[in-house]
């Protein structure tokens, strides 16, 4: 089975920013799929417009993707499923027993599959790359030294990387973005490290980009991320952003951030220009994890769809959710 192709994200932002989201459609997916096996944990989607196809990322264990079709009109009927696909070793290249896939780039017939660590050999965190049509992995990438586990240093146990994006600008590399979930152990409290992986002939390489702000109160972190921009305008870098306060308090933020041109700054911290408290635009509170461009609306405004991964938890839901930018008249028509 051939999996679609992610398409480039049409310009998708407020304007003015403060005229904030409008929440169009939300849906649950079930629990269980059509063989009665536990469906869930979806942390990562990649839409495809052409086919009006979905792909959710599983973070269960052995890590799957599933299909799913009718995003178009899932505000009067369910979505219906297409496949799902194992994430899988192969003679190359060995998948560990367990892995928590968290974030998915599509390209050119592969899933890029950003997996979350454990400060633990038997868990690493790692940039995975899957044949689309069969699952099977071609190569593991590590994680550059600074992100490694090491004493007072690197990616906290459970902290990233939870996000994945794809770059493209003319003249360039493609290349894929990932953020640490929350600040490196040896970093001050409400930065996130941005890396840059540059997809060449050889394989991806890594290099770091700058450092994202986000709230530095305990509990937050940044669980996605989806390049924003048309060809007419600077690329920018929306984020979504979760935070947990036990028993069971959710809050959800996006955040919008302008990349950085020409040489990358390490240690440039950049804050975001816009944020919206997505709560207050209509989400429901739950674990909203998975952000990607959703389908062009009827009004011709183009749509961001958010899914929730609900831990396979009966107190939380596989939630997902379309949300329009609202636009006042003052503005540039959209194309």
């Amino acid at each position: 089975m051939v999996l679609p192709l992610a398409a480039a994200p049409p310009p998708l932002l407020p304007c003015p920013a403060a005229a904030g989201w409008e929440l169009v459609a939300r849906t649950r997916l079930p629990r269980t799929d059509r063989q009665g096996q536990p469906s869930g944990g979806f942390s990562a989607a990649s839409y495809a417009p052409e086919q009006d196809a979905l792909l959710l990322l599983s973070d269960a264990p052995g890590g799957s993707v599933s299909a799913w079709s009718g995003l178009r009109t899932m505000d009067r009927l369910p979505l219906r499923p297409l496949f799902r696909l194992e994430l899988k070793g192969s003679a190359e290249a060995a998948l560990p027993a367990e892995i928590d896939g968290e974030g998915l780039v599509v390209r050119a017939g592969r899933l890029w599959v950003a997996s979350e660590g454990r400060r633990s050999a038997a868990r690493e965190a790692q940039l995975l790359a899957f044949e689309a049509a069969s699952g099977e992995l071609v190569a593991a990438y590590p994680l550059p030294a600074d992100w490694q586990p090491a004493p007072g240093r690197g990616l906290a146990a459970n902290r990233g990387p939870e996000s994945l994006a794809l770059l493209r600008r003319p003249g360039q590399p493609d290349a894929l973005l990932m953020a640490a979930e929350s600040p490196l152990l040896q970093d001050p409290p409400g930065q996130v490290r941005l890396l840059a992986w540059r997809l060449g002939p050889t394989g991806p390489a890594a290099r770091p980009l700058a450092r994202l702000a986000i709230p530095a109160a305990e509990g937050w972190g940044l669980t996605d991320l989806l390049v924003s921009g048309g060809s007419d305008s600077p690329p920018g870098l929306l984020a979504l952003l979760r935070r947990f306060q036990a028993p069971d308090r959710w809050q959800a933020l996006l955040a919008h951030y302008l990349l950085p041109e020409g040489r990358a700054d390490p240690e440039a911290v950049l804050e975001p220009l816009s944020r919206w408290d997505l709560l207050e635009a209509g989400l429901p509170p739950d674990n909203w994890e998975a952000l990607s461009p959703g389908p062009l609306q009827a009004d011709g405004r183009p749509s961001l769809l958010l899914a929730a991964d609900d831990n396979f938890n009966p107190f939380q839901d596989n939630h997902l959710a379309l949300l329009v930018p609202r636009r006042s008249t003052p503005c540039p028509a959209m194309p």
